[in-house]
């Protein structure tokens, strides 16, 4: 059902995680042997950090098909937001790996829009899950009144 606000919430947070597929995390004018191989940090470098996104982009979209069990949509628009904010703790910790064997000193990494979306997406996950919860108890108060 897109009319739902929180299918529109959900459908923005599954763009904006999809979207770092798109845009790199961060640039460096400095080539590197591993990260900065191509002069961006972006998804695809790494594979944990390709599929946690991947995982997270599903589960969004995923939730926006269950608006008829509330309780299970609301569990997977979690995960999705858990997954959003572990995207970039994965990436910090994978470039944070690299730089003890890297030669691209950290003044020359730019951080780019790429670095931002995982924010965004936790923004809307949040947004999300509170209008689940909001409709879920609007449900109940009408099933009450019968």
């Amino acid at each position: 059902m897109i009319q739902r606000i929180q299918s529109i919430f959900l459908l923005l947070l599954a763009v904006s995680i999809g979207l770092l597929f798109v845009w790199p995390i961060a640039t460096s004018s400095q080539k590197d042997a591993y990260l900065f191989a191509d002069g961006q940090y972006s998804v695809e470098d790494n594979t944990v950090l390709m599929l946690l996104t991947a995982l997270c982009a599903v589960l969004a979209i995923g939730a926006i098909f269950l608006f008829r069990n509330r309780g299970l949509q609301l569990r997977m628009t979690y995960l999705a937001t858990v997954c959003s904010i572990l995207i970039p703790l994965v990436a910090i910790l994978i470039y944070l790996n690299d730089t003890k064997n890297s030669a691209v000193p950290a003044n020359t990494i730019d951080d780019q829009v790429g670095a931002y979306l995982p924010v965004l997406g936790l923004i809307f996950g949040v947004l999300a899950s509170r209008f689940i919860r909001k409709d879920e108890k609007l449900v109940k108060s009408m099933d009450r009144l019968r």
